[in-house]
Parts: C-alpha cells; sequence; structure tokens
C-alpha cells in the first residue's frame, strides 16, 4: 500500500498500516508539520505523535516506526546535523529510549536533515530481546521511505 502527503511517501510492506498527516493547527497559531506512523499491525485510529495508543496495543513481534518533522530552521542545528535517514542498529535500541516505558519493549530515537528538512525518527520494537530479528523489518520499511 502507497501512502503519499506533504512530500512524504512510503510503499508498505505486505500487512502494514500507515498514515501520514499534519496535526490541525491550534487556535494560538501554533504551525504543524508532518508525522507519519506506520506499523506491522493495525494502528488505531487515535494515536499521539509519539505512538501513544499504539504501543500499548503492541506484541512482541510488532514494530511501529514514526517520523515527525520539525520546523527548518531546525535542519541547520547541531541536533539534525546527521544528513540523510538514519539506519538504525540492534545496539541502539533500549527500554528506556521509549517515551513510555512498558514491559519488554524496546525503543530508539534519532535525529537527522534531508536538505532544508529536519526529522525525528522514532521506532518502538515490541521485544527488547527480539530486537535484532525485527530490525530488518524497520529496514525494510526505511528503504520504501521518500522524502521529497
Amino acid at each position: 500500500m502507497k501512502v503519499a502527503a506533504h512530500r512524504l511517501a512510503v510503499d508498505t510492506p505486505h500487512g502494514w498500516d500507515a498514515r501520514i498527516y499534519r496535526r490541525i493547527q491550534s487556535e494560538a497559531g501554533e504551525q504543524s508539520f508532518p508525522i507519519m506512523h506506520a506499523a506491522n499491525f493495525a494502528l488505531p485510529s487515535i494515536r499521539g505523535d509519539f505512538g501513544s495508543g499504539a504501543v500499548d496495543r503492541m506484541r512482541r513481534d510488532d514494530v511501529l516506526v514514526v517520523l515527525l518533522e520539525f520546523d527548518e530552521p531546525s535542519a541547520q542545528t547541531a541536533l539534525f546535523a546527521n544528513r540523510g535517514v538514519p539506519r538504525p542498529r540492534a545496539d541502539e535500541f533500549h527500554p528506556t529510549q521509549l517515551q513510555r516505558v512498558l514491559p519488554g519493549q524496546s525503543g530508539g530515537q534519532w535525529f537527522f536533515n534531508t536538505g532544508d528538512r529536519a526529522f525525528c525518527l522514532y521506532v518502538v520494537l515490541g521485544s527488547h530481546h527480539r530486537r535484532a530479528r525485527l530490525l530488518p523489518h524497520v529496514h525494510n520499511l526505511l528503504d520504501r521511505l521518500t522524502i521529497r
């Protein structure tokens, strides 16, 4: 299934669910940026930016990939200095890297830029012990991601 919006596109592997959207701007005029959620399980209709609502449903073989865009000036900062979509390694995942620690799960977070666009890649794995086995699913999805 190909999902595309806001100059992001992903052609998901079979059995994956993905959404690309922007939150509705607040009345205070805060700017919103694109968010992509992709998972090898059915995503719930209501999710937080970092996947709350989805991570609660994850089983040990589940993977959640979140891509959040930040404002354009952020692309020039030290935090987003790494260029191009990261290629996470199994040793970069840890249970304490989660936005909210859930038993057995593991996570990782990477900041990067693609030209004038700044992003955070956040990945949650259903099992820390199975991270080496689950990581190829993450790489397969990231290989199918296009940022224009």
